[in-house]
């Protein structure tokens, strides 16, 4: 095996168990569970001086809820894997909630899966594109860049690719690339899931948090070794600790629509105890898990739009589902049974792309 193929492999190892130190955690059983976040305890030490948006995360408590699971229900989980976007599919675009229109410069989105993803793409071509995905997932899956504040990159190359915008705009630094990356469906504690159709869009968080009050956030942040505290904040961890990002999407689909003018209204999110509102179908839950290597006491941010001051707590993430139908056969019939399912095809140490 080349030294490459080695090394993603021990990456993709490594994101494993902390995936499974977030199921162990309750992080990870089901698609129900609850955090109460609050407010974000006053910065000490290393995250006072770098300021209000960040937290030591042991001023965090341990901060999970989740129900019980009933008899019988989608208690399974399944991994595969799409890779870091160590090739840098990166772009401004959004073909979910703006397709066609390019973007703000300092709003760089990182993908995994369909390698089409562009200004130009529409949600229809995206099935004639290449996938990152090992298992011919086609979906495209994409968020907000992290960087490193004021580390500009040693050839001076600017914007999306070089990864820099310059020192004075506040949106600069050096893209930090996930030094491990998964993708989980999960199921539900309440009962059976259906499939995800396809091209079905989702949308967690919100990129306008700070001046739309808040009321749609869902950034989630811990580190590796603390999977049971979560904050709102860009977390302070310990030397040698990995930062980490949890997107968790809604997984109550209407039964009708594949998106909504908000993009929100046709895939909700669960009620506390984990069941689905009525009126709504359970599918599989989307978990995105990002772990970053980065240096203790440093600041770091993610891209934003103008007014929202880079806050962790505008992070969020988009996908559209273009799994083939019987690879979502598999998953659905991984979480109905209750297994906990990794797909066969992570297991090869080099890039599977779609012909």
């Amino acid at each position: 095996m080349s030294k490459a193929g080695m090394a993603r492999r021990r990456a993709y190892a490594l994101v494993m168990t902390l995936e499974m130190a977030l199921i162990g955690a309750g992080l990870g059983l089901v698609a129900g569970c609850g955090v109460n976040l609050g407010g974000a305890p006053a910065g000490t030490g290393i995250a006072a001086r770098l300021g209000a948006d960040f937290v030591d995360i042991d001023a965090v408590p341990p901060n999970l809820t989740q129900p019980v699971p009933a008899v019988g229900a989608a208690t399974g989980s399944y991994t595969w894997d799409c890779g870091r976007n160590e090739n840098g599919h990166r772009n401004t675009v959004n073909v979910v909630s703006a397709p066609g229109y390019p973007g703000p410069a300092h709003h760089v989105h990182d993908y995994v899966g369909n390698l089409s993803t562009d200004v130009d793409s529409t949600i229809e071509s995206l099935a004639d594109g290449e996938t990152s995905c090992r298992n011919g997932d086609l979906s495209t899956y994409f968020w907000p860049v992290l960087r490193l504040v004021d580390e500009e990159p040693a050839d001076g190359h600017d914007g999306p690719t070089g990864g820099y915008d310059g020192p004075t705009d506040g949106h600069g630094g050096r893209i930090q690339v996930p030094s491990a990356f998964t993708l989980t469906y999960r199921g539900n504690p309440q009962g059976n899931v259906v499939p995800m159709p396809r091209l079905l869009r989702g949308t967690v968080g919100d990129a306008a948090a700070i001046t739309n009050g808040g009321a749609r956030a869902r950034a989630t942040w811990t580190c590796d070794s603390t999977p049971d505290r979560r904050t709102t904040s860009y977390p302070v961890c310990p030397p040698g600790d990995q930062v980490v990002r949890i997107h968790d999407f809604p997984s109550c689909w209407d039964g009708r629509h594949l998106d909504t003018p908000d993009h929100r209204a046709h895939l909700v999110f669960p009620t506390v105890d984990g069941g689905c509102p009525k009126g709504t179908f359970p599918v599989p839950q989307l978990r995105l898990v990002a772990a970053y290597d980065l240096p203790t006491g440093k600041r770091f941010q993610i891209d934003a739009f103008d007014g929202q001051r880079n806050s962790p707590l505008t992070d969020h993430a988009f996908f559209v589902n273009l799994m083939p139908d019987e690879l979502m056969a598999r998953v659905v019939g991984c979480l109905n049974s209750g297994r906990t399912c990794v797909d066969e095809q992570s297991a090869a140490s080099g890039p599977a792309l779609r012909s």
